[in-house]
């Protein structure tokens, strides 16, 4: 974020269309894409007001960027759900998406020593897996405020968060193997990694001969 101005617009830009991605999957200006929309601005206002607070109590002040990336964890993690919730329960998917995705931003690239410097995996990872497990449980229409369009008929929220479940394990082993495949042929052919001097200066640099505007 070498400039906060080009991130809040960004912002707002993703935020917008995001309204579309959502609503827009109805394929049709009803009920359903008007709910849509609602469920996903509630909860990117959610995610953005959670991380900000987390932020405030652990670091003593918010930050613009920290409101940034909490709307875009409310997004990502309603998304999934974003068909079948209700408001009460988008409320709810976006503050857990803000809290989890916050720590999960926190922690795991320190502890997995992942190269992740736009935090991918931490907010949209883990709150794609988040919405849609929260997807299972809160489409029920027996949860009062928090209900849902509801169950299909015989199925219990046992069975959908099952259900959930194995698509998260489908979605996260399949690009896993092939992933792990390619990686292997490219760096056979061409390696993975340039050298320490090579990333010190700048891969913009060293692979591209290109700079950017000094700053």
């Amino acid at each position: 974020p070498h400039s906060l101005t080009l991130t809040m617009v960004g912002a707002a830009l993703l935020w917008v269309g995001w309204v579309g991605f959502n609503a827009g999957s109805a394929l049709a200006a009803n009920g359903d894409a008007g709910m849509a929309m609602l469920v996903t601005q509630l909860s990117a206002a959610a995610g953005a007001l959670t991380w900000l607070c987390i932020e405030w109590v652990y670091f003593g002040k918010p930050s613009a960027l920290g409101a940034v990336t909490g709307m875009v964890a409310g997004l990502g993690t309603i998304t999934p759900a974003s068909g079948f919730v209700g408001p009460a329960a988008a409320l709810l998917i976006g503050t857990a998406a803000g809290t989890c995705c916050c720590f999960a931003t926190l922690s795991l690239k320190r502890v997995l020593k992942i190269d992740d410097s736009l935090d991918v995996f931490p907010v949209h990872g883990v709150g794609g897996i988040l919405g849609t497990l929260a997807a299972g449980v809160f489409v029920s229409s027996e949860l009062g405020i928090f209900s849902g369009q509801g169950l299909a008929e015989g199925v219990t929220i046992g069975k959908q968060l099952a259900t959930q479940a194995c698509g998260v394990a489908a979605v996260a082993l399949y690009p896993a193997a092939v992933t792990w495949i390619l990686l292997k042929v490219i760096d056979r052919i061409t390696g993975l990694r340039v050298s320490a001097e090579e990333e010190t200066e700048g891969l913009d640099v060293v692979l591209h001969n290109e700079r950017g505007y000094d700053l």
